[in-house]
């Protein structure tokens, strides 16, 4: 039996997975790590500090599994996305602390770029728009603010994204490599030459020597050395960003299919296939992965708040002591009783784009009880994303053919069958939530030749369960007119 290792490198925390050729979980160990704070809005991370998660979350792994190491065919990587971190060449040591995607220290940089009138060819080259959120500005201010543009200039300096950053930790700094997922996100990178642009790097004045070569998502990238816990020469052979892997982990491989990881937001992308889909509605347009010499893009929106209302109703409010209590909560009346919640408690996303909108809880009567208020929380986190799959749908022409379902709150079932009726179409949950860390090793599995194509891959997923549509399509209209009523009111 051979053996697959995913890192899948989080903002909190890594988790390695051990699977074997027929992606059945052998082990699953999670290690956390400090979130450094140095200003109101700023978030970094010690980059050594994640490096020792990822290799106490490996042995860890190893050894619950009880696998001989040697047996490992490839390890799969998949990362936090847009976290910047610049590091020495020859002594390998961060110059910086790595700055997190939360970070919020560039926003007067991006504003700058924006009155300049720079927002709409960013946008036209990367498919992004202009915001703190991607690396390109952190990667900017880290050269500002420690006085090493020269040495950048010189090539004594590596950047990258974790992704990159564990790669060359991993290979003992033999190779520099990003994947086109993850370089995606950089702010810096053409979305049709899949290429760093000369003309971005300039706008932001970022010098070519700093960055990694931009490869596939499934190849062999390099061979481990020196790693605590692993023998040397075992190939890393898939990487891809943390929401790219889990839409790969749920075998979307056709246009028109799509993934909801439901966390404390939740996050939809929707395969667009060979096509370049430029989004009316303030979608991200992004590479989901390549494979050879094939290229699949992906429309990218998140919703803010998504679990984080039900931490907020047991938290706030104190409607319950466990956020797996909504459920039974919720489901002991027959409907919101006319209850509407937006849950915009940090704004409303895509396709809104309302930073200044606030919670509402809306047509309450004297009847209304816990009960509907938390069947309206749960239907307004379901709202949320069927405004982002009808947005998603509307910019590739095309109804949404699935929706696939991953993440903690994927385990509710209430919550997937009020989606479901929303939509008015089934929705699926596979088997194993874990989908971001299942991407990065089927991608692995790809690389090292344990699967043939994505036809071998597809015959590897396993479903859970299906939900179908109830209701027709009146009682949906009715719902979503008083949706509507209820975002009025943000």
């Amino acid at each position: 039996m051979r053996y697959l290792l995913a890192i899948d490198q989080g903002t909190t925390g890594t988790t390695a997975i051990v699977l074997d050729e027929e992606l059945n979980t052998q082990a699953s160990v999670n290690r956390e790590f400090a979130q450094l704070y140095p200003q109101p809005g700023w978030v970094e991370h010690d980059p050594n500090a994640i490096w020792t998660s990822v290799v106490e979350a490996m042995a860890g792994a190893l050894r619950v599994s009880e696998i001989n190491p040697n047996d490992i065919a490839g390890i799969g990587i998949t990362n936090q996305r847009e976290t910047t971190f610049v590091w020495d060449r020859e002594s390998g040591e961060p110059i910086h602390n790595a700055i997190v995607w939360q970070c919020r220290r560039t926003t007067e940089r991006c504003d700058a770029l924006r009155a300049a009138g720079h927002e709409a060819f960013i946008k036209e080259k990367t498919g992004l728009v202009l915001d703190p959120y991607f690396s390109g500005t952190k990667l900017g201010w880290i050269l500002d603010h420690t006085s090493t543009r020269s040495e950048a200039v010189a090539g004594k300096l590596a950047f990258g994204t974790c992704d990159t950053y564990l790669l060359w930790r991993l290979t003992a700094g033999a190779v520099h490599a990003t994947d086109v997922s993850n370089a995606s996100r950089t702010m810096l990178m053409d979305l049709q030459t899949l290429s760093w642009d000369p003309e971005l790097l300039a706008l932001l004045n970022i010098p070519r020597a700093l960055l990694p070569e931009i490869r596939g998502n499934a190849e062999v990238y390099g061979h481990t050395k020196g790693v605590p816990g692993l023998p040397d020469g075992i190939p890393i052979a898939g990487m891809a960003g943390d929401q790219q892997a889990a839409l790969f982990g749920q075998v979307c491989f056709r246009p028109g299919e799509a993934k909801c990881t439901f966390g404390t937001g939740s996050f939809l992308l929707m395969n667009t296939g060979s096509q370049v889909v430029r989004s009316e509605n303030g979608l991200l347009t992004t590479v989901g992965w390549r494979l050879g010499d094939q290229t699949t893009y992906v429309l990218e929106g998140s919703t803010f708040i998504a679990g984080a209302v039900v931490q907020w109703l047991r938290d706030g409010l104190e409607f319950f002591s466990s956020a797996h209590e909504i459920e039974a909560l919720a489901e002991g009346v027959p409907d919101s009783g006319g209850v509407v919640l937006v849950p915009s408690l940090t704004g409303l996303g895509a396709p809104h784009w309302n930073p200044s909108a606030r919670g509402v809880i809306w047509g309450l009567t004297r009847g209304t009880t816990r009960g509907h208020i938390a069947r309206a929380a749960l239907e307004g986190i379901a709202h949320q994303n069927t405004d982002l799959l009808e947005a998603m749908a509307t910019d590739l022409g095309k109804e949404l053919a699935s929706l696939k379902v991953d993440g903690g709150a994927a385990a509710n079932d209430l919550l997937m069958q009020i989606q479901a009726d929303l939509l008015g179409c089934s929705l699926v949950r596979p088997a194993m939530l874990q989908t971001t860390a299942l991407g990065a090793a089927l991608l692995a599995g790809l690389g090292v030749g344990l699967f043939a194509d994505t036809d071998a891959v597809l015959a590897t997923w396993k479903m859970d369960r299906r939900f179908e549509a109830r209701g027709d399509a009146g009682s949906r209209a009715a719902m979503r007119a008083l949706w509507h009523e209820g975002l009025k009111r943000v």
